[in-house]
């Protein structure tokens, strides 16, 4: 790679962004999958992020070395550069934007030396507010059997999963800046379209363990959120569950299924480890804070 610092352009096309820098974030689709599954929701969905920024670095040949994409109040989502001048300049033309960047998210280290640039550069002081594992599956390995079936959920599910989903949110993801409504938004993505959906398990009429798809890439598939009351836990309904919808979703066109954990809950990662998930990487969420 070379040193000299590319130029960053704002693409204002979700789908010309994604045409644009195809060649980068293919190289692997599994690292990308977040920024793949966002901007392609931009780009067929109209009007599901009002606002967004997408950028792209590039080199004096004008192949793109670097992209970014941000839905506020989301944190920016970063790719990893081919380029080392790429997130210098990324973080040059963020910076100059009028949106606020409260964060950035993306694999390591790349998401580290954004921070680490945008503190030097803006004053802001930056913390982890989660490490995650990203995971891959493309076979789905054999699961114990447990009582009840799974199915797709259905409009009467509605009232139990909203509620599920505020608690989820509360236990996975606190803080998150756009769940101000505790999650029920979850439920209404995943029931508004063909690309995304949720599951249930049910055990002799009872809905016991819920997972949900979403973030569709071009050749896979993003796994979430995945909850069971912690009353239920310990039946292995979730295990089940998880390696039933990754199945199906398999047998239904795509080649991958990918997923996020908490790198903190070590019994999830070995649970999906056990389905045939295998982690492709680290990533790091990143809060930024300004300077007093």
């Amino acid at each position: 790679m070379t040193t000299d610092i590319p130029r960053v352009r704002t693409v204002d096309d979700a789908a010309d962004f994604l045409e644009a820098a195809a060649p980068l974030l293919l190289r692997d689709e599994a690292r990308h999958n977040l920024m793949l599954g966002i901007v392609g929701r931009i780009a067929s969905e109209p009007g599901s992020y009002p606002v967004f920024r997408l950028w792209l670095a590039e080199d004096e040949a004008g192949a793109v070395v670097g992209a970014a994409s941000m839905t506020p109040p989301w944190p920016i989502v970063l790719a990893r550069p081919a380029h080392e001048g790429a997130i210098e300049a990324l973080v040059a033309s963020a910076s100059r934007d009028e949106l606020p960047v409260t964060g950035v998210e993306g694999a390591v280290p790349e998401a580290h030396d954004f921070a680490a640039m945008w503190s030097a550069s803006t004053g802001a002081s930056a913390r982890v507010h989660r490490g995650e594992g990203v995971y891959a599956l493309d076979r789905v390995k054999p699961v114990p059997r447990v009582n009840g079936r799974a199915r797709p959920a259905a409009e009467a599910d509605r009232p139990l999963l909203g509620p599920w989903m505020v608690d989820f949110v509360a236990e996975a993801l606190p803080g998150e800046p756009a769940m101000v409504d505790g999650g029920r938004e979850l439920v209404e993505t995943r029931f508004s379209g063909p690309d995304a959906g949720l599951w249930i398990w049910e055990v002799g009429g009872r809905v016991v363990s819920v997972a949900g798809y979403s973030g569709p890439t071009p050749n896979g598939i993003r796994i979430g959120p995945v909850y069971t009351p912690p009353e239920l836990r310990g039946h292995g309904y979730a295990t089940a569950l998880v390696a039933e919808l990754s199945a199906w979703l398999l047998s239904n066109g795509r080649r991958f299924c990918f997923l996020f954990t908490d790198l903190a809950n070590p019994t999830s990662n070995a649970i999906y480890g056990r389905i045939g998930y295998r982690q492709v990487c680290e990533a790091a969420n990143i809060r930024f804070e300004a300077p007093a």
